[in-house]
């Protein structure tokens, strides 16, 4: 089906809405309802996720532990739209909050959409370097212990990825 570029830009808006929603409430648990009932979310470095329930117990659980937890926001740098696809193509940031000494720590990602009409989306991919997401968030890691600002649950992922 071809959508209008109309359309999908609307529906990207509601997406990031969506997204920035959830990061000021800290609950991640609406995310899902963006997808249709039998959407797939593939997901280079977690998996693929098939369906509302497995996308919402995925990313309630990932944004709610060390690294996704401190991210701060997901703007998106870039947006393009494919009206014959029907995908919306963009590249995400994802900043981590201060570690306590005035640093920044941010990686991007690029994240294809596919619409599925009435705002909602039928799959997501997310595509990214894995190296470039462990170096930033161990820099992070890094300059927050310099700073005596830590958190448990980041310095056990750092010594998770130490070994």
């Amino acid at each position: 089906m071809t959508w209008s570029r109309e359309e999908l830009a609307e529906a990207f808006a509601g997406y990031q809405r969506t997204v920035e929603k959830c990061v000021e409430a800290g609950d991640w648990s609406t995310y899902a309802d963006m997808f249709t009932e039998d959407a797939r979310y593939v997901e280079h470095a977690y998996g693929t996720f098939t369906g509302r329930d497995e996308i919402r117990a995925w990313v309630t659980r990932t944004m709610s532990s060390f690294p996704g937890r401190v991210m701060t926001s997901f703007p998106a740098n870039w947006s393009v739209f494919d009206t014959e696809r029907g995908w919306a193509i963009c590249e995400i940031d994802n900043p981590m909050a201060d570690p306590g000494d005035g640093s920044s720590h941010a990686a991007a990602n690029v994240t294809i959409l596919e619409y599925a009409g009435d705002g909602l989306w039928s799959r997501e991919e997310d595509v990214y370097n894995p190296l470039e997401f462990l170096r930033m968030a161990s820099g992070w890691c890094r300059a927050a212990e310099a700073a005596g600002t830590l958190p448990d649950d980041a310095r056990a992922w750092l010594e998770k990825v130490r070994r």
